[in-house]
């Protein structure tokens, strides 16, 4: 069960003035930085900050947006045209955050995978490739396509097994076009209900700032942090056991 936003950290610290320093990290000339696979941020000598380092594996049908999402959380510009993923994509995207109890600054480093549903079904070895090691799936459904959404309970139990130690969380994307929903505020609210996951919406044809990707990164953040945590508890105890 996803932990309560704001419980591990703190929420709104991208606009608080003591977080320029670390969020200037991934900034430049106000816009975001774009890391490749091996690249992290600078960091002067004074700012001991420890890096965390996360997979995250986007699913969902063609055409929902996953390939804008992994660009929209990493500040990058969004795909003009669609175009369906051939292979496997990945898209680093760094986010400083504060721990609420400690004061202690962390960087989230997520590693975006990204992989067409066409090459999934083609090739077998693209599924269990983007599950190896995964930390968190965002399962992802447009709004206006009914057919994504009515597919994610399929998606959730093809993809996902109850004994799995992963972050399970939903995207909502071309939230901005509701005019055109096929998915109403009751659905969502129901499929919350079921399924106990939170629905993050995301949508609009450029990048916002860091104010609009806020929430979900803190989302994925806090509660990959809170489920190491709860491992590493439960590493003690058994080791109490023993």
């Amino acid at each position: 069960m996803p932990v309560p936003p704001g419980s591990i950290i703190v929420s709104d610290w991208h606009r608080c003035p003591d977080s320029r320093e670390f969020f200037s990290r991934i900034l430049h000339k106000k816009k975001r930085r774009k890391f490749g696979l091996l690249e992290a941020p600078m960091m002067p000598p004074h700012m001991n900050v420890d890096i965390v380092r996360y997979k995250v594996f986007l699913s969902g049908k063609t055409g929902v947006g996953k390939s804008a999402l992994a660009a929209r959380l990493a500040g990058l510009d969004l795909p003009k045209m669609h175009y369906e993923t051939t292979g496997i994509e990945t898209t680093v995207v760094f986010w400083p955050v504060r721990l609420k109890e400690s004061g202690r600054v962390l960087f989230f480093r997520f590693e975006l995978w990204d992989c067409g549903e066409s090459a999934i079904r083609r090739f077998d070895h693209m599924l269990p490739s983007c599950k190896e090691q995964v930390d968190a799936i965002l399962f992802l459904f447009s709004f206006t396509d009914r057919g994504s959404f009515d597919d994610l309970s399929n998606q959730i139990s093809r993809i996902t097994e109850p004994s799995d130690r992963v972050v399970n969380l939903v995207v909502g994307t071309k939230f901005d076009l509701f005019m055109h929903t096929d998915v109403t505020e009751s659905d969502v609210t129901h499929f919350q209900e079921v399924w106990g996951l939170p629905v993050f919406r995301v949508g609009g044809d450029v990048s916002a700032g860091l104010g609009e990707v806020a929430p979900l990164l803190n989302a994925l953040a806090e509660n990959l942090w809170h489920q190491d945590c709860m491992a590493a508890l439960r590493g003690t105890d058994s080791e109490i056991i023993v």
